[in-house]
C-alpha cells in the first residue's frame, strides 16, 4: 500500500507537469459546453426527446474526457515511460505492473473525476442544466466506461514500440470517435448511416450509458452497454496483464 501510495504521487505530479493532458482534460470540454451552449442554448428540443443541447452535452463530454485520457494520456504516458527508460527503473524495484498500473489508473480516474465535475458545475450555474438521473447510476456508469477506456489503454501503451507511435495510434482511434459516437456531437443529428458505423465503436457505448443513466433510464434498458464495456474492461485488462514490457 505504501508502494502504491508513492507511486500515485509521483504519476499525480508528473501529470500535472504536462500541460497538454491536463487541457484536453479539464479545459477543452469545458470550451465545448460553452461554445454549443452559447450557440444553441438548453432550451428542451423535440428533436433532443425534450431535453436540451446542454443536458445531453454533459454526459457525452464526459465521454469524450474518458477516451482522451484512456486513449491519448494513459497510452502516451506509459508508452514513453517505457521508451526513456523509467519502467526498466522501475523493474529493479519491488514493485509489480500491477502497482504500476493501478498507480497510474487512480491518477486519471481522480483528473477525469474532476473533469466531468467542472462540467456540471458549468452546466448547472450557467445553463441551468436538468438532472433526472440518480448520481449513483451514473457515479457506477462513469467508473466502468472510465475503466473499459483506461483498459483499452493499456493494451495500446504495450503493443506500441515508441511514445510517438502510441500518439499517433491513439489519435486515428480517438478522433473518428469523438465524431461519430455522438461525444462530440448530438447522434440525433447524425445520419443513419453513421449511426450503424457507431454500432462498431466502443465509446458509442460509454455515452449511451452515461446519456442514458443521466436521464434516469433503468440499467435494464442499457444492458448492451454495461455487457460491451464490461468485456472491453475483462478482456483488457488480461491482454494488459499478459503483454505488460518493462523495456
Amino acid at each position: 500500500m505504501k508502494s502504491l501510495m508513492k507511486m500515485t504521487l509521483m504519476e499525480s505530479k508528473l501529470f500535472l507537469r504536462e500541460p497538454v493532458g491536463a487541457f484536453f482534460t479539464l479545459v477543452f470540454p469545458l470550451m465545448m459546453l460553452f461554445l454549443f451552449g452559447s450557440i444553441y442554448g438548453n432550451t428542451p428540443s423535440e428533436i433532443l426527446n425534450g431535453h436540451g443541447t446542454v443536458d445531453i452535452s454533459v454526459p457525452a463530454y464526459t465521454a469524450m474526457i474518458i477516451a482522451t485520457t484512456g486513449l491519448m494520456g494513459l497510452t502516451i504516458t506509459m508508452a514513453a515511460n517505457r521508451e526513456i527508460g523509467v519502467l526498466r527503473r522501475l523493474r529493479a524495484t519491488p514493485l509489480s505492473p500491477l502497482v504500476i498500473m493501478f498507480a497510474e489508473v487512480i491518477v486519471l480516474f481522480m483528473m477525469t473525476t474532476l473533469g466531468m465535475v467542472l462540467l456540471v458545475i458549468a452546466g448547472s450555474l450557467v445553463y441551468h442544466m436538468r438532472f433526472e438521473g440518480n448520481m449513483l447510476s451514473v457515479v457506477a456508469g462513469f467508473t466502468l466506461g472510465s475503466l473499459s477506456f483506461f483498459a483499452l489503454g493499456f493494451v495500446l501503451a504495450n503493443l506500441m514500440p515508441t511514445a510517438r507511435t502510441a500518439q499517433v495510434v491513439g489519435m486515428v482511434l480517438l478522433y473518428p470517435m469523438l465524431f461519430l459516437s455522438g461525444a462530440g456531437f448530438p447522434r440525433e443529428l447524425l445520419p443513419a448511416t453513421i449511426l450503424k458505423v457507431a454500432n462498431f465503436l466502443p465509446l458509442t457505448y460509454v455515452v449511451n450509458l452515461l446519456r442514458g443513466l443521466w436521464v434516469g433510464e433503468p440499467w435494464s434498458s442499457l444492458l448492451t452497454e454495461v455487457l460491451v464495456l464490461s468485456g472491453i474492461l475483462i478482456v483488457g485488462v488480461l491482454v494488459s496483464l499478459k503483454t505488460f514490457r518493462w523495456e
